[in-house]
């Protein structure tokens, strides 16, 4: 077998499962990122959640597969958003042009 480069291994790899870990992985920094904003530990967050330290830290670690439900729960708690969705943002230019013409 001929050894590959890590850029031919990639290639092996489908688009959606890359884009599924890339997704993964920028959701769980943004949670993090959020967390140290609020200075949470994990026990801290999990308490306040209600959740086990040991969920945190899978999430925290990328291998949560975040329901929309979830997401919501944690932009209500944090107040900012996890994700911004590609329209979402188009539309509240759009809004905040509209608002102005007034």
């Amino acid at each position: 077998m001929k050894d590959m480069s890590l850029a031919g291994i990639e290639l092996l790899i489908p688009e959606e499962a890359r884009m599924r870990a890339k997704l993964s992985v920028a959701i769980a920094n943004r949670i993090e990122t959020l967390m140290k904003k609020k200075g949470l530990s994990k026990k801290q967050f999990a308490d306040a959640l209600g959740r086990r330290p040991s969920e945190i830290t899978k999430w925290l670690g990328g291998e949560h597969n975040f329901t929309i439900a979830s997401l919501a729960k944690l932009m209500a708690f944090f107040g900012e958003p996890i994700i911004i969705v590609a329209n979402q943002s188009s539309e509240n230019k759009q809004s905040d042009s509209s608002s102005n013409e007034k």
